[in-house]
């Protein structure tokens, strides 16, 4: 296969939460593959999610398994104080640093800011270009700069709204 290498790494909690509050939707993982992966080599595609243990999120996890993505889960933890801990920031970041030497680009599905230094490293050490995709008002002006190019997550990479009126 010819064409660039990449590696694609989606921090799954960060996508939900973003495009949901700012579209009231959900991210269509199938239209990203086909965007982010079209004409490409892709080395390897990671989700990084957090595991409740529910069988909708199996379902879901089984999806992205099938669309080609390894699942990488980590246990959903709740604290006595009712707050949770779940991300994945450190796994992904070592997991970019470990992949990087091996790719012409990173692509990272997030908005969170604290990936700055980890696209700014990758870029210095290894001459590795970077793609985010992220929800536009969302996403941390810091990673937005940080990266090669930004992409904004818009209605072509939203699943259409359920339905509310019956078909006739």
């Amino acid at each position: 296969m010819s064409g660039e290498r990449v590696v694609i790494l989606v921090d799954v909690q960060n996508v939900y939460y973003t495009t949901k509050q700012a579209f009231g939707r959900h991210f269509d993982y199938n239209a990203f593959w086909a965007r982010a992966a079209a004409g490409r080599e892709v080395v390897a595609a990671i989700a990084y999610a957090v595991d409740r243990g529910d069988e909708k999120q199996r379902q879901f996890q089984n999806i992205l398994r099938g669309i080609g993505f390894e699942v990488k889960l980590k246990p959903f933890i709740q604290r006595r104080d009712g707050s949770a801990k779940g991300d994945w920031d450190v796994g992904i970041t070592l997991d970019a640093i470990e992949l990087a030497e091996q790719v012409d680009r990173i692509i990272l599905v997030s908005g969170d800011g604290d990936f700055d230094l980890l696209l700014q490293r990758v870029r210095q050490r290894f001459d590795t270009a970077s793609d985010v995709y992220g929800v536009s008002r969302l996403t941390a002006e810091s990673l937005v700069r940080s990266a090669s190019r930004f992409i904004a997550i818009d209605e072509a990479l939203l699943l259409p709204r359920p339905s509310s009126q019956p078909s006739r």
